[in-house]
């Protein structure tokens, strides 16, 4: 069995650029950038044949395919594709002491210590609990061969270390911005990443 998948993370919130922590409890809309965002990248890979579409249950995520949804191309959310809850910090302007708790946190996480999670939040290990969920299920679907997911930021990188078999110690590793692309190839069963951080329909938005 042979899957492509186009993994990306959802366009700009003004949440994003208020510095306001969203986390999987925090439904925000995208704003006018993250909507130009979504129609570059739509642009770009309407040709391609998409048999499925998959996002998390947020609408940042459902605003981001938009396009492709118009399309009448089959589409399902699912919980496991949803962003890391923040617990405590969701809804919060990030203040030089969340900032902290936040460094603080990463470098546990860095450490290896994957099973620690903000107050009431969700750690690495409960995150890739519910993401092999949803992998295991969009794996189980033989009849769909190029497959667009789209996803939250952290959630993202975390989901990259779990395809490719990576520690998540190092999820860091993997960058991202709004609407960054990750394509991967699901082949013999193993992940390989064949476009890594591909954000050129970006460019020309970045020129503005």
């Amino acid at each position: 069995m042979k899957k492509t998948f186009y993994f990306i993370r959802h366009g700009q919130t003004d949440l994003n650029l208020r510095g306001i922590v969203q986390g999987r409890g925090v439904n925000s809309p995208l704003n006018e950038t993250g909507l130009a965002q979504a129609q570059a990248f739509f642009e770009r890979y309407r040709s391609v044949p998409f048999d499925k579409i998959y996002t998390s249950t947020l609408l940042r995520t459902h605003q981001t395919v938009q396009g492709f949804i118009d399309m009448n191309l089959p589409w399902e959310q699912l919980v496991g594709l949803d962003e890391i809850s923040w617990g405590i910090y969701e809804g919060k302007e990030q203040t030089p002491e969340l900032l902290a708790g936040f460094e603080q946190l990463v470098a546990a996480w860095r450490n290896g210590e994957l099973d620690v999670s903000i107050e009431n939040g969700e750690s690495p290990n409960e995150l890739m609990a519910r993401q092999q969920i949803a992998l295991d299920h969009m794996l189980a679907r033989k009849d769909e061969k190029n497959i667009l997911v789209c996803m939250h930021g952290r959630a993202l990188r975390i989901m990259l270390c779990l395809m490719t078999g990576i520690d998540a110690r190092y999820m860091d590793d993997f960058p991202h911005t709004n609407t960054a692309l990750y394509k991967l190839l699901y082949e013999n069963g193993r992940f390989e990443i064949i476009d890594h951080y591909n954000i050129a329909h970006l460019e020309a938005l970045m020129n503005e």
